[in-house]
């Protein structure tokens, strides 16, 4: 009777699990729960076999990451067994090769070369990370007191197929705020899956460790350096998952504990279906509300910030005059007039401001003011300036007061607007960006935390970095090479952290590409012919391409595109506030 209570007291736990999902996409955290002197030793690898199916078998082991990879841990002699890392995992593609050297095989060692393509790697903070080229480590193997071999020099770290990183690791959103604590930000990272029901505490561990090696220096958290955990998160008795928060800080203001409130909500948002309660030891942070919803806390979460006006519907720039997206005809004002001779056009996110560059003889203007009215030309004389792309506003009703354009393709100007209305140029750090080229687009994301750019036909993504007066673009990435190459001719940003992109690649003329590298998606092929020239994208809105014969739009990776009731003439670019 003893063993029966004992076995429907664990499916019980088990059951009361299920708010969490665990078939989402790979999600990456550590193992801190993962005892190895608390778990049965692995099984042995089958007997006798070959030193090549040996680091096969090897590497396909490491998708049970149970007692520090005791499972894979098993082909390793005890020498290797005690030395190897098993800290921020390497991913190659899953066709991996393990070949013979060669030199002649050896009775007692032999060396494997292991070879494969990188995909990337997990950092210290948990966050993906791209990485290139070819993966190649020679695997030293000898045979044991028993005459099995095992593997006596592995490679550095674990290394993981992708098939293999997606089954055991799961990723997961968390969110920090900009430095004007107005919006919060997602901050990807990856955690392994099991045990499912220590994912929650896993979370809170990476929460509590603030923003990822890329964002340190861009975003900010509302939990305090020495904010710890007062207890493992977990779901109580009544279904809510208790977040239960230490040394949070002394005389918390009602507004600073609503930015905890709605930074941890909005982190558990992709791992938990049930209400979020946060305590600060053991006592609920507010005293108004016990449990939360993601949109519970939708305004501290600046969400309205980021939110386009249903009546702004979109536009295009085509034979020089700036047009409804709706209707293909020109707004009103001298700039759907053409009198700018407008090459490329970008409208602030509420709305209000229209900022334009225009053709004058060999040279390009920027011109910016409110929409329908005379736009001033801002002191900018440049051969080449990419599309104007505005700067988050500091309220959900204020107009936008600063565009950024990347000039002659080797530098970026910032151009903020004056408290008697005059638009001046600065120029952004670029230091970072210098050695991969000229810059051909340039899209601040609608939260002004990132920026995306073509640079020399390829994709990146780089960091905005604010220290009072001085703006910097920190950290490149490059994302999705492989597939992307040179290729990419316009981008936009679909939601704070994924990009539309459209190349001349005949198989991805357009996709959806997340900004940590890791996952790329392809819409349809279906009517669309390279290059596809220009992109628009934003959060709750249609994906509108312009390709050679005409603008088209789908709502859905898995969407035919469907063509505009208009035509547009060649040339034409087509835009969404931001």
């Amino acid at each position: 009777m003893k063993r029966l209570a004992l076995l429907l007291l664990v499916l019980v736990t088990l059951t009361g699990c299920a708010a969490i999902p665990t078939n989402t996409q790979p999600k990456p955290i550590g193992s801190k729960d993962n005892k190895a002197s608390n778990l049965p030793a692995a099984p042995e690898p089958l007997p006798n076999i070959d030193p090549l199916t040996l680091v096969r078998q090897f590497l396909e082991a490491t998708a049970n990451p149970d007692g520090e990879y005791a499972a894979a841990r098993a082909f390793l002699t005890p020498e290797a067994n005690k030395n190897w890392d098993t800290k921020n995992p390497t991913v190659i593609e899953t066709g991996f090769s393990t070949v013979p050297t060669s030199a002649a095989p050896q009775d007692k060692t032999q060396t494997v070369l292991l070879q494969g393509k990188n995909v990337g790697r997990l950092g210290s903070d948990n966050a993906f990370t791209s990485q290139f080229g070819t993966y190649e480590v020679p695997v030293k193997v000898e045979r044991n007191s028993e005459n099995q071999w095992r593997i006596s020099q592995p490679p550095a770290g674990v290394v993981m197929p992708q098939n293999v990183f997606n089954n055991t690791y799961r990723r997961v959103t968390l969110y920090f705020y900009n430095p004007e604590f107005t919006v919060l930000v997602p901050d990807p990272r990856y955690v392994v899956i099991p045990p499912a029901t220590s994912i929650p505490t896993r979370v809170t561990e990476l929460l509590l460790a603030g923003p990822g090696d890329t964002t340190r220096d861009t975003l900010v958290s509302a939990l305090g350096p020495d904010t710890d955990k007062f207890s493992d998160t977990k779901e109580s008795d009544d279904g809510a998952l208790e977040v239960n928060l230490t040394n949070v800080g002394k005389d918390l203001t009602p507004e600073k504990r609503k930015q905890i409130v709605a930074q941890v909500v909005k982190s558990y948002s992709g791992v938990t279906s049930s209400r979020v309660r946060v305590l600060v030891d053991g006592q609920q942070i507010l005293p108004d509300q016990r449990d939360y919803r993601p949109s519970d806390v939708s305004a501290t979460a600046g969400e309205a910030l980021l939110a386009l006006n249903s009546n702004l519907q979109g536009m295009l720039v085509a034979d020089g005059s700036v047009r409804s997206l709706t209707d293909g005809n020109p707004i009103k004002g001298p700039a759907g007039a053409g009198a700018y001779n407008a090459v490329s056009a970008a409208q602030s996110l509420d709305g209000s401001r229209l900022a334009v560059v225009s053709r004058s003889g060999s040279s390009m203007k920027l011109r910016i003011g409110e929409l329908e009215q005379d736009l001033s030309e801002v002191d900018l004389s440049a051969t080449t300036l990419t599309r104007p792309t505005w700067q988050l506003s500091s309220g959900p009703k204020e107009p936008g007061a600063e565009v950024w354009t990347a000039v002659n393709g080797t530098s970026v100007a910032r151009v903020t607007r004056s408290d008697n209305g005059s638009w001046t140029a600065k120029s952004v750090n670029t230091t970072d960006l210098e050695r991969f080229g000229p810059i051909s687009e340039l899209r601040l994301s609608r939260d002004g935390t990132r920026a995306a750019m073509v640079i020399a036909g390829k994709l990146y993504v780089a960091s905005v970095v604010r220290n009072n007066q001085d703006v910097a673009l920190r950290v490149p990435r490059q994302l999705q090479p492989t597939i992307l190459g040179s290729a990419v001719q316009s981008i936009d940003w679909l939601s704070q952290d994924v990009l539309a992109v459209s190349t001349n690649l005949p198989s991805w003329p357009v996709s959806k590409v997340y900004t940590d590298g890791y996952k790329l998606d392809r819409y349809s092929q279906s009517n669309l012919t390279v290059p596809v020239g220009s992109v628009a994208a934003a959060p709750a809105r249609q994906v509108q391409v312009i390709d050679p014969s005409g603008l088209w739009s789908a709502s859905d990776i898995t969407d035919v595109w469907k063509s505009s009731a208009f035509r547009v003439p060649p040339g034409t670019s087509v835009f969404y506030p931001g």
